[in-house]
């Protein structure tokens, strides 16, 4: 219709300098899930270690691919890969990513390249999930720059604990200087086991301190969630109802409902300074 704008893909950072805690699990069954709903997603696997894409079937070596986009050396389109799910499409890392971040040292607006990158989708998508690096380096930067939220993984155990202030600070620094529309989405606790002691206590101290930010839905270890990346599906079409599954299901639907709720009270805003978000 005349002069009607086009809803933006909302785009949201997968991430946690700590490894281990389940981020690029979540990323990618939670871009299942997503899909599964028949929201156009895309998955950018910004991880030099590519297991976003390969726990979806697309191989490694994969080219062009992300290092390409954000050097722009190719455009988004060409590097996209299809995946099982009619919804889904990945953006893998390919196996120079390992370099992008003393490539783009040097590169203008060496923040915001993938910003840059993902502009002409803006229209494509309805939701854009990044798998970040397990580090707060420059892609994980250029992850924080594009995104209108960042969900937190965070594995309910001690020490996951003591790097979550410092990612907080980092966001909250991306937010004052280059991302005014930063915000966290949410903390997922993940890899937990209600049979532990400690798990239970982290999630409670979890969620005194976060309160709402902590979504309702926990994230069980799932040992048909861990061998689903091996045969290179998500985990609701390697076996759908398994309790990791249906986990990532819900964890879908809360995130869904808490965008709507907001959207009520807020139009979805089309292109902002080179970022996408709602």
């Amino acid at each position: 219709m005349p002069g009607h704008e086009p809803i933006m893909a909302y785009v949201l950072a997968v991430a946690n300098q700590k490894g281990g805690v389940g981020k690029t699990t979540t990323a990618v069954n939670l871009a299942a899930s997503l899909a599964a709903s028949e929201r156009r997603t895309l998955l950018v696997d910004l991880d030099p270690q590519g297991n976003a894409g390969s726990g979806l079937g697309i191989p490694r070596d994969t080219q062009p691919a992300a290092y390409d986009v954000l050097l722009g050396h190719t455009p988004l389109s060409e590097a996209l890969r299809p995946t099982e799910l009619a919804f889904l499409s990945v953006l893998p890392a390919g196996r120079d990513l390992v370099g992008a971040e003393i490539d783009l040292v040097s590169s203008p607006r060496r923040e915001s390249r993938l910003v840059a990158a993902l502009a002409p989708a803006a229209a494509d998508f309805d939701t854009v999930l990044i798998d970040s690096p397990p580090s707060l380096g420059l892609l994980t930067v250029n992850a924080l720059v594009a995104a209108g939220g960042v969900l937190i993984p965070l594995q309910a155990e001690y020490y996951a604990l003591e790097g979550l202030s410092a990612l907080i600070e980092t966001i909250e620094a991306v937010r004052q200087s280059l991302n005014p529309a930063l915000r966290v989405e949410g903390i997922a606790i993940t890899m937990t086991d209600p049979r532990n002691n400690l798990a239970r206590q982290v999630e409670a101290d979890v969620r005194g301190h976060f309160g709402a930010s902590v979504y309702r839905t926990v994230i069980p270890r799932n040992v048909r969630l861990a061998e689903s990346p091996s045969h290179g599906k998500p985990a609701l079409l390697y076996d759908l109802e398994s309790r990791g599954s249906q986990a990532y299901l819900a964890l879908a639907r809360e995130l869904l409902d808490r965008r709507a709720e907001r959207e009520v009270a807020a139009e979805v805003r089309p292109l902002d300074g080179g970022r996408l978000h709602a």
